[in-house]
C-alpha cells in the first residue's frame, strides 16, 4: 500500500516539499476537517513546532482530485463546465459529469496538499530556508508600488520586469 504524502508550499519563499508520511497517526490532525481550514501542525515532528498549515486540497489513493464545497468524505460524480475547478472543457459550452472527491479530508487520500501560513521556531531545510527567485513581476502599477514599498508620485516605468517575447524562433525583450 502507498504511503500517504503531503504537499507542503511556503509561499514567501516559493519553495515546496513532498514528506512522505510513516505514521498515519502523525496525519489524524488533519481527519474530519475541510479545505481551507488552519490547523497547527506540531504533530507532525518536533521541527514543525509553532508552525499552522492550511488545507489547500488533495488526491485520493486512485487519483481524483478534492473540490471546494463538495460537503463529504467520499466521491461524488458532478456536472462540471467552464470555470469549475477540476475539468477544463475542450469545446465551448462542453459540459461533462466527473468523478471528485469531497472537501474533508479522511484516510483515503493519497496526497494532501498543505500551504504554511505562520512559520515555526525552527527551519525546515528545503522549505523555509532557501528562496527560489519569482520568474514573473506584477504587470499592473499598483502592485509594482507595493512591491517596492513605491509612493504614488514615484515613476513605475524604472522598476518593471521585462519579459522576453518570442517571435517566430528569435528572442527580443
Amino acid at each position: 500500500m502507498k504511503r500517504p504524502t503531503l504537499n507542503i508550499s511556503f509561499p514567501a519563499t516559493g519553495c515546496q516539499k513532498l514528506i512522505e508520511v510513516d505514521d498515519e497517526r502523525k496525519l489524524r490532525i488533519f481527519y474530519e476537517k475541510r479545505m481551507a481550514t488552519e490547523v497547527a501542525a506540531d504533530s507532525l515532528g518536533d521541527e514543525w513546532k509553532g508552525y499552522v498549515v492550511r488545507i489547500s486540497g488533495g488526491n485520493d489513493k486512485q487519483g481524483f482530485p478534492m473540490k471546494q464545497g463538495v460537503l463529504t468524505q467520499g466521491r461524488v460524480r458532478l456536472l462540471l463546465s467552464k470555470g469549475h475547478s477540476c475539468y477544463r472543457p475542450r469545446r465551448t459550452g462542453e459540459r461533462k459529469r466527473k468523478s471528485v472527491r469531497g472537501c474533508i479530508v479522511d484516510a483515503n487520500l493519497s496526497v494532501l496538499n498543505l500551504v504554511i501560513i505562520r512559520k515555526g521556531e525552527k527551519d525546515i531545510p528545503g522549505l523555509t530556508d532557501s528562496t527560489v527567485p519569482r520568474r514573473l513581476g506584477p504587470k499592473r502599477a499598483s502592485r509594482i508600488r507595493k512591491l517596492f514599498n513605491l509612493s504614488k508620485e514615484d515613476d513605475v516605468r524604472q522598476y518593471v520586469v521585462r519579459r522576453p517575447l518570442t517571435k517566430e524562433g528569435s528572442i527580443s525583450s
